[in-house]
């Protein structure tokens, strides 16, 4: 695979592309009249607020304001980056991706050597009983191990060099993967070795690491891949491929800490736990976790360790509480792990045990007070101030108020008096409290009033968006070409492209402005519904457009005017100030006429 990706062929790509078929191969979706609704797979919802238009080759979620076309989904549902989006759109459609000339991505030779190696790894664990006899002990069958790909790094300082490493450009793909270590005197030798290898995927089921368990003895008791271009140990989630494939749904996701906890779950048929790579829960970690689900618990050890990671995750949490979504805590007892215990307890009582996890108020709150006592004024005092810092980083929203409730609870104090003394001033009433956006669930809701309040840019952008072969129908007045009005450089841009070849669609418009500032702006007003019929089309956008003239020309002869005021002006000038006011007097009149009539 090399080469940038020609522009046509993205354009062509995202015009054929289906964008029903590609969100409802991933998504339950509802016909509803010309458009399909759906509960918005990017955040937690009880309404259908997700919306897909195949008119538009465009979907948008009135609740979180999740936007984008067919390709925008596959990197936002399947965590894509923009590239090999395009590779699995253009394969949905049955087409090659062609590649100009140029840069070389040095991607691909390394997903090919990671997979060599896994293939080596499980044939080398059917090949070395003492390996079976460890997952055996473990209480791992063949069937989960199969699924999880497990494998054996056997003794030895070159199993994949001898195998995989014969060339030098062979040796620098297993170093750059991070399958092999560079020795200071020279020459490599295998990262894993003695180890059960635990296969790291990404979305769509392509090795990118491995996590090794050591056999016996020794340190450390587990080893990671380092970071390489494919691996980020802050972003990925072990065992999240396989959950995925295993449901479609899912009610909670488990965040547990080992590799073989996610497996013997799996084993016992809890599908839904993932594992963390033995790093601390990331921001990135939470936001792939919610947007598969509403609710997460973790799942940690009992001991001070366990529940240290659990309040570092709670404070990497709090600023993504959004309404509709829910972190608990589940810290199991003393000496056991989800391994040991869905195995001594069974997967019946395991659930139930996770059903009884903490919400996030009571371990915050417990965890604050645990050395305080709050039958004692100065101890509420200083829960309070704990607390404070904690609190401001919750989004605006009922959880946030929840939760300030339930602290105004133990500290014996009326909701309001203690926002006010955490505010540390007088507190806002609720008239002076900012109102948060209202979430509507049905498009028509915002359609109109956002139509009326329009401006006649907007208009025009909207038009232009909703109907784009209009711009070869229509021409941009070569008034509008060079003047300044507020979004008229947008207006031109999008009608420029338009007007490049027939048959641009929305959705390619859109994809011309990925990554730009302007795409939450054009994404609202797409949303909104354009009350025009396709045969009134050209019409009003004409009108818009020589409205937008007059007011641009009115603009212009303002400017000579003030400048009159101030200096002598040119002849040219002079001339150009007589036909301005011509013009404006004209068109003044034609409006008259067209009101009177």
């Amino acid at each position: 695979m090399s080469g940038r990706i020609p522009q046509d062929f993205i354009d062509d790509l995202v015009q054929r592309a289906d964008i029903v078929e590609i969100v409802g191969s991933r998504v339950p979706l509802t016909k509803a009249g010309r458009e399909y609704k759906a509960r918005c797979p990017f955040h937690s919802e009880k309404t259908p607020s997700f919306w897909v238009s195949p008119q538009k080759g465009f979907y948008h979620c009135f609740g979180c304001g999740a936007h984008g076309t067919a390709l925008g989904f596959l990197m936002e549902f399947e965590r894509l980056d923009f590239p090999v989006a395009v590779e699995e759109l253009a394969r949905s459609v049955g087409v090659e991706v062609p590649r100009t000339d140029g840069e070389r991505t040095s991607t691909e030779p390394l997903f090919t050597v990671l997979e060599k190696a896994a293939h080596i790894f499980r044939q080398a664990l059917r090949d070395h009983p003492v390996a079976i006899d460890y997952l055996k002990d473990r209480g791992l069958d063949g069937e989960t191990a199969r699924e999880f790909g497990i494998g054996y790094a056997p003794a030895g300082w070159d199993t994949l060099l001898a195998s995989l490493g014969t060339s030098e450009t062979d040796r620098q793909h297993l170093l750059t993967a991070g399958l092999v270590i560079a020795r200071d005197t020279g020459g490599f030798y295998d990262r894993f070795r003695e180890r059960i290898m635990f296969p790291i995927r990404d979305t769509r089921g392509r090795v990118i690491a491995f996590g090794g368990r050591i056999i016996g003895s020794g340190e450390p008791k587990y080893l990671n891949s380092p970071e390489t271009p494919l691996f980020h140990k802050g972003r990925e989630l072990y065992g999240l491929y396989e959950a995925r494939r295993a449901e479609r749904n899912f009610e909670r996701m488990l965040v547990v800490e080992g590799y073989m906890d996610v497996v013997m779950l799996a084993a016992h048929g809890i599908r839904n736990a993932v594992g963390t790579l033995g790093t601390a829960t990331t921001t990135e970690h939470l936001r792939r976790l919610f947007g598969v689900t509403g609710e997460i618990v973790f799942c940690f050890d009992g001991d001070r360790a366990g529940r240290d990671a659990a309040w570092r995750a709670l404070q990497t949490s709090l600023p993504l509480l959004q309404d509709g979504r829910q972190v608990r805590f589940l810290l199991l007892p003393d000496n056991e792990d989800p391994d040991s215990l869905v195995r001594r307890e069974g997967a019946e009582a395991f659930t139930r045990r996770i059903g009884t996890a903490m919400p996030l108020s009571q371990f915050m709150i417990d965890s604050l007070s645990r050395d305080l006592k709050l039958d004692n004024l100065a101890d509420k005092a200083s829960l309070t101030a704990l607390a404070k810092p904690l609190l401001a980083q919750l989004p605006t929203g009922v959880y946030r108020e929840l939760l300030t409730g339930e602290l105004a609870r133990c500290v014996g104090l009326p909701r309001n008096r203690l926002e006010e003394l955490m505010a540390g001033g007088s507190a806002q009433t609720p008239a002076n409290e900012p109102k948060p956006a209202q979430r509507s669930v049905r498009p028509a809701q915002s359609r109109d009033a956002a139509k009326r309040r329009g401006s006649l840019s907007r208009q025009a952008i909207s038009l232009l968006l909703h109907y784009p072969d209009v711009a070869n129908q229509v021409p941009l007045p070569n008034a509008l070409r060079t003047a300044d009005l507020r979004g008229l450089e947008l207006l031109r841009e999008l009608h420029g492209l338009a007007s490049s070849r027939s048959g641009v669609g929305t959705a390619v418009l859109l994809e011309r402005f990925r990554d730009r500032s302007e795409l939450p702006h054009l994404a609202q007003v797409l949303a909104e519904e354009q009350l025009i019929g396709a045969e009134e089309v050209s019409t009003e956008f004409a009108d818009c457009l020589e409205r937008l003239v007059s007011v641009a020309l009115q603009q212009e002869l303002l400017a000579l005017l003030q400048e009159a005021g101030q200096r002598t002006l040119s002849a040219e000038e002079l001339s150009r100030l007589a036909d301005l006011q011509r013009t404006v007097v004209a068109s003044h009149g034609t409006a008259r006429r067209g009101s009177d009539n």
